[in-house]
């Protein structure tokens, strides 16, 4: 299903702490009329020891201070916002996201921070949906896991080639799904793990179809997808929400089989490469390296989708569905005053469809490059988190897009 709902807002709230002054204790005057007895010099030692202020009273109030840390922090990694979307596969609409941002224990000063929360997607062409997931990291970054689980329908268009090119295919896809993943660290910060997807889908034409649109295999069928798949990762960015040094190597591969209850049979491969130099303070040069394949027969939707992964942006999703991308782009980030920021972006990438003979698949391959460039505002000083905006050309036309985080 080409639609994201990775959305996130990052709000950084801080409340200050106000010292209290320490009460002054004074002796209570003798009335009139009362009878005052000097006390002894023993007991008006004791006296002036009582009112001498000692470390036992000034031990609340330090442990209330702590506790207005504590609540400060937890604070911090709060996340309540509405965020605008406009796609042209989905339409526009809002994404509303609660999430949390937190250690998973405050010991524990190696792993990366930990993040649970929900998102909704709310288009106006219909589109509707959630998704409840999380991901933690675990006992000094020895263990990652990752969750997720989404439900809804998407309205999005798919579009035709060779005397088609110039038609599309409006598509409500319903369902929902399932994944979940266990990776554990090895060695040389190599993390590896099983991962597992599953489910459910149904998909309809909308209304107004063109008639001599060639319709998808897929239409009309409720369709059960199941998959067993490993994943293979290496990264050693220092902050993953806006990396100024180190890599990031992800491999995957999901096994769908109707021996595990799956309607097809395939396999999809994809593979990432990042890599960020610091040039100054203010400046970082980021580049990206992207490949999928698709192998088997999988529903049109099961193979490699161009433009929603972010490998190539200026590419509307759903206008290349095909078994083979490869794509690579190059990415300048450059820190303004007041929190904002610019960036400029450009890439080349290509898709190939299914083809035995070499001939065959140049002549029906696709040169795609593109670039542009986008603002940056910082929502979180302290994890470093950027809300983006970027508009992008490719070779269709241009998109604009909206996010929380940079593209990669």
């Amino acid at each position: 299903m080409c639609v994201l709902f990775v959305c996130c807002l990052w709000a950084f709230l801080s409340a200050p702490t106000v010292a209290q002054e320490p009460e002054k204790s004074e002796r209570p005057a003798a009335g009139s009329g009362q009878e005052v007895t000097p006390p002894p010099p023993k007991a008006a030692d004791q006296s002036e020891q009582k009112t001498t202020p000692t470390q036992p009273e000034t031990q609340p109030r330090d442990e209330g201070a702590q506790k207005k840390n504590t609540k400060k922090h937890e604070l911090e990694g709060l996340v309540v916002a509405p965020i605008p979307i406009s796609s042209p596969a989905i339409g526009s609409g809002i994404v509303p996201v609660l999430a949390y941002v937190f250690p998973f224990r405050r010991e524990d000063k190696v792993s990366p921070p930990s993040t649970v929360g929900a998102a909704g997607l709310i288009t106006n062409n219909g589109s509707r949906g959630f998704v409840l997931g999380g991901q933690l990291f675990l006992k000094e970054d020895t263990y990652e896991i990752t969750s997720a689980y989404v439900h809804g329908n998407v309205n999005y268009n798919i579009y035709g080639t060779g005397i088609a090119a110039n038609l599309k295919l409006p598509l409500e896809q319903t369902g929902e799904g399932y994944f979940g993943e266990f990776l554990r660290r090895l060695w040389w910060k190599f993390f590896v793990g099983p991962r597992f997807l599953a489910g459910r889908s149904f998909i309809t034409v909308r209304p107004n179809n063109p008639s001599n649109f060639p319709f998808p295999e897929d239409f009309g069928v409720h369709t059960n997808l199941t998959a067993l798949g490993v994943r293979l990762l290496r990264d050693t960015r220092p902050n993953h929400f806006y990396p100024v040094g180190g890599t990031f190597f992800t491999f995957t591969s999901d096994f769908f089989s109707q021996q595990l209850g799956s309607k097809y049979s395939f396999q999809s491969y994809k593979t990432k490469f990042d890599k960020y130099w610091s040039l100054s303070k203010n400046q970082v040069l980021a580049y990206e390296g992207y490949f999928c394949a698709t192998g088997g027969k999988p529903p049109f939707y099961g193979n490699c989708i161009y433009g929603t992964s972010n490998e190539l942006r200026g590419y509307i999703a759903g206008q290349y569905f095909t078994r083979y991308v490869l794509a690579t782009q190059l990415e300048y980030r450059l820190v303004l005053p007041k929190r904002f920021g610019l960036v400029v972006f450009g890439g080349v990438g290509g898709v190939i469809p299914e083809g035995h003979e070499l001939s065959q698949l140049i002549q029906s391959s696709h040169f795609l490059p593109g670039g542009g460039g986008g603002l940056r505002f910082e929502l979180s000083k302290k994890y470093h988190v950027n809300l983006r905006a970027d508009i992008a050309q490719g070779t269709n036309g241009h998109t604009f897009g909206m996010g929380v985080g940079e593209a990669f």
